[in-house]
């Protein structure tokens, strides 16, 4: 197992497939189209799932995708390596044109994911991390930055959903009066708190295992912690039911 080998492939994976969203979200046509569970897809979606899929199948891991989820739990649950993918997470910023939507890839071992590449092709802010070199950010063809968790953890910022905040978040934050709350989409909440600029994201509201593997992977490696609400244990991955638990980023 060449964990870093392995990061860099989905690093390489997540680059093509932003060209494929960025291609369709600079085009007329976003191919809106809405799932059975009210969710909108495009175009887009699609042809990062096609891209991703191609250049993970060289390794011997299964796959799991949110536009290819239909995998029975029988054949998923002997499982102890797989690839999660979210091919564009945050659809909905995607169709708005605000930017704030990723491409989100990791590897999960055992129930837990243990490599994760979130990419923002809109803002070209790659985030990678692994269990062996720890969490790192790249904007553009710029320096290599480390995440690290700070010696402070005071909660002066907590980040929330732009899409979907619920009463029960709401809340949540109002027991923190005078905090800073900075809205944003997709996985990239959960990158804030990787990069010391939040320091709590609450998540009341539903979300996906593929919605939440590779961003945990990565501020995990960087030392924050992913937790279940309101018990505080670790979030397990490959359940029979691939819908998370309501969890808290800090």
């Amino acid at each position: 197992m060449d964990l870093i080998k392995l990061t860099e492939l989905a690093k390489n994976a997540a680059l093509a497939a932003g060209k494929e969203i960025l291609s369709v979200y600079y085009s007329e046509d976003l191919g809106v189209e809405i799932k059975s569970d009210d969710s909108p897809l495009t175009k887009a979606d699609q042809a990062a799932h096609k891209c991703i899929v191609g250049s993970l199948e060289q390794t011997d891991f299964p796959i799991l995708s949110e536009e290819g989820k239909t995998i029975p739990y029988e054949i998923r649950k002997d499982w102890e390596y797989f690839w999660m993918v979210d091919p564009l997470d945050g659809t909905k910023e995607f169709i708005k044109k605000n930017g704030e939507f990723t491409v989100n890839i990791a590897l999960i071992h055992d129930g837990q994911p243990i490599m994760g590449v979130v990419y923002a092709p809109v803002l070209d802010l790659m985030y990678w991390g692994n269990k062996k070199e720890g969490a790192w950010k790249q904007e553009g063809n710029g320096g290599i930055v480390k995440l690290e968790k700070p010696e402070s953890t005071e909660v002066k910022t907590i980040v929330a959903s732009r899409s979907h905040l619920s009463p029960e978040t709401q809340e949540f934050i109002d027991q923190y009066p005078g905090v800073e709350v900075i809205s944003m989409g997709s996985s990239l909440k959960f990158m804030l708190v990787a990069e010391g600029k939040a320091q709590l994201y609450p998540r009341f509201a539903p979300t996906m295992e593929w919605d939440t593997a590779a961003a945990q992977a990565i501020v995990e490696a960087s030392n924050f912690k992913v937790v279940s609400y309101p018990d505080m244990l670790e979030l397990v991955y490959n359940k029979t039911s691939l819908l998370n638990q309501n969890f808290l980023v800090l």
